[in-house]
């Protein structure tokens, strides 16, 4: 159980305060309700851009970094297609200087050409590095845009390709932080060696002046209900074969996501799950194999994803997944097993709670979704789950009018001639 206190700001901030004297630390996790979802078309990228802006000091201060190492602090952030996350580790006794950072730059962020060009260059490197440059690293700039045709999470985070990012002008970086960057848009979280009281008066000091902005209504296209199968082959310089199979599946609010991660866990939870076990261990088949989903808000994605071993033709390992796929919608799972992968769901969770900046994370991201509190509830609902639900979401997820097939072929070197 995570307790918490909740109050909101006249401009619309979102705070929630977690207490635990238990730490000699704090932490301040700020959530921004904007993601790649929410970018232009034409100029994807852009979230993940203001991810590293926003550590490109503000009018006031030039290094963000520099106050907060002076006080023993650290922070790091992270961009989704749904969200952006900044948070900030510090002792408690220093927590004044979170709020000051935080504040300022929601304020007074400096736009300058110089600070956009440096950033525009390291996110472009990033481009290149993770994406261009190493084995596999498109496979979601591929695979994106074969499952979803209208939604946005056709692209990437990190952009549909790099020409948006290196376009960026000015007017847009400010436009687009003038939109999404505001009390109204933030959810802020304080946990650790803190009172209510306390934050209180310094939510009040360092953001009740700032202006509230014009809130944000998100309108997006809804992806369709995919009607057919879809296949794309590419190849590259890349150590062995691969092959992605997606199906769309519900959003992270829907009452049928917490069967659909229960079976993403059977099937490649640990060395004793079904694909693991019967493709890798006893038919020999892949060198690896995982299943996994995207958790995304609006509808997302259930990836199974193997590497066939080099003597096995990619027909052969394409019919042994589905072979699985078919086994879980046709028959129940078994009471153990299922038992085992909830047991193994709720340890994660219990975990979670016994982490400062976990905790923060997830109470910020539980606001957003409608309901701070629903964290507290959320073991219960993967222990609900019965077989029978498990075998009604795999129907409805694992069919080939579903499935959007990527195979990822090694290149076979050149021949030599002597």
């Amino acid at each position: 159980m995570v307790n918490f206190n909740r109050f909101t700001l006249d401009n619309g901030l979102r705070v929630i305060v977690h207490e635990d004297n238990t730490t000699p630390m704090a932490v301040v996790n700020i959530l921004y309700d904007v993601g790649a979802r929410d970018e232009n078309p034409e100029q994807t990228g852009f979230a993940h851009l203001f991810e590293h802006l926003m550590f490109g000091g503000s009018v006031n201060i030039p290094v963000y970094d520099e106050p907060l190492q002076r006080v023993g602090g650290e922070n790091n952030a992270f961009t989704s297609n749904d969200i952006t996350n900044y948070y900030i580790t510090l002792p408690s006794a220093n927590i004044e200087t979170a709020f000051w950072l935080e504040s300022d730059r929601m304020l007074n962020l400096a736009f300058s050409e110089k600070s956009l060009e440096v950033q525009r260059n390291v996110v472009i490197e990033e481009f290149k590095q993770r994406y261009l440059n190493q084995p596999y690293g498109d496979v979601w700039l591929k695979l994106r845009p074969l499952v979803y045709k209208t939604h946005p999470y056709r692209w990437a985070t990190i952009g549909e390709k790099k020409e948006h990012i290196a376009d960026a002008k000015i007017e847009d970086v400010k436009a687009f932080f003038k939109k999404h960057y505001n009390p109204q848009n933030a959810i802020m979280v304080v946990g650790g060696d803190v009172t209510t009281e306390q934050v209180k008066q310094l939510a009040e000091k360092w953001f009740g002046q700032i202006p509230a902005g014009e809130k944000y209504h998100r309108e997006l296209p809804q992806e369709p209900e995919q009607l057919e199968e879809r296949r794309a082959t590419v190849t590259g310089k890349v150590p062995l074969n691969d092959v992605y199979i997606a199906f769309q599946m519900c959003g992270r609010t829907d009452e049928g996501y917490y069967a659909a991660e229960l079976i993403s866990d059977i099937l490649s939870r640990g060395n004793s799950s079904r694909l693991y076990r019967s493709l890798v261990k006893e038919k020999q088949l892949f060198s690896e194999i995982h299943a996994y989903i995207t958790g995304s808000l609006d509808k997302g994605m259930f990836v199974v994803e193997g590497k066939p071993l080099e003597n096995v033709t990619i027909e052969a390992a394409e019919a042994a997944i589905w072979e699985e796929l078919e086994r879980i919608s046709t028959e129940l799972v078994p009471a153990d097993e299922l038992t085992k992968v909830q047991n193994k769901t709720e340890s994660t969770m219990v975990f979670a709670e016994m982490a400062l900046l976990e905790k923060a994370m997830n109470l910020a991201f539980f606001e957003l979704l409608g309901d701070a509190g629903q964290l507290n509830n959320e073991t219960k609902k993967y222990l609900a789950v019965t077989a029978e639900e498990i075998q009604r979401q795999a129907k409805a997820i694992f069919r080939k009018n579903n499935s959007s097939t990527l195979v990822y072929l090694a290149e076979k070197p050149e021949p030599e001639f002597a």
